[in-house]
């Protein structure tokens, strides 16, 4: 199952998502992530926070979703946005027919400088337990619309529900 995980500047949620589907699929899904506006650089404690916790960054970087959208890019079957509420950012949309989810996270890039490593754990916080919920069931497997409502209700889990 492939999986495009979507956000504004591709530099913080989307590229903690992308790594965290990778890491936690163990090869049932295969993410990727990319921006409508790339920010043209992986934020650093992005790539700070994944590598403390055990994952592999090599290869994730700030790339645009056109990279996704010609013949020769890998057919989608989910698109996540990521995109926070309350942020002022638009949120892309990815036409065509892969299914469709949103897990908005508010955006840790865009926190003051002395409150960026508490939004960056937040926010890998809230991703890793929606992407745990997600690859607790047999996504590869699931029929489309089971799978949308999965999509849909792992968008829900918060940080809150973490202990």
């Amino acid at each position: 199952m492939n999986i495009l995980v979507l956000c504004t500047g591709n530099s913080a949620r989307s590229i903690l998502l992308e790594a965290l589907l990778n890491s936690l699929g163990q090869g049932r899904v295969r993410a990727w992530s990319a921006g409508s506006q790339p920010a043209g650089q992986v934020h650093p404690n992005s790539l700070t926070l994944l590598r403390r916790e055990g994952h592999d960054t090599r290869g994730l970087r700030s790339k645009s979703w056109d990279e996704f959208a010609g013949p020769d890019a890998p057919k989608m079957d989910a698109v996540i946005t990521v995109c926070g509420s309350a942020a002022n950012e638009t949120c892309p949309m990815w036409p065509g027919a892969p299914l469709r989810a949103h897990w908005g996270v508010e955006d840790p890039a865009a926190a003051a400088p002395d409150a960026a490593p508490a939004a960056f754990e937040q926010a890998y916080a809230i991703l890793r337990r929606r992407a745990e919920a997600f690859m607790s069931e047999p996504v590869e497997t699931m029929q489309a619309a089971d799978l949308k409502a999965h999509l849909s209700a792992c968008g829900t889990v918060s940080y809150t529900h973490l202990t």
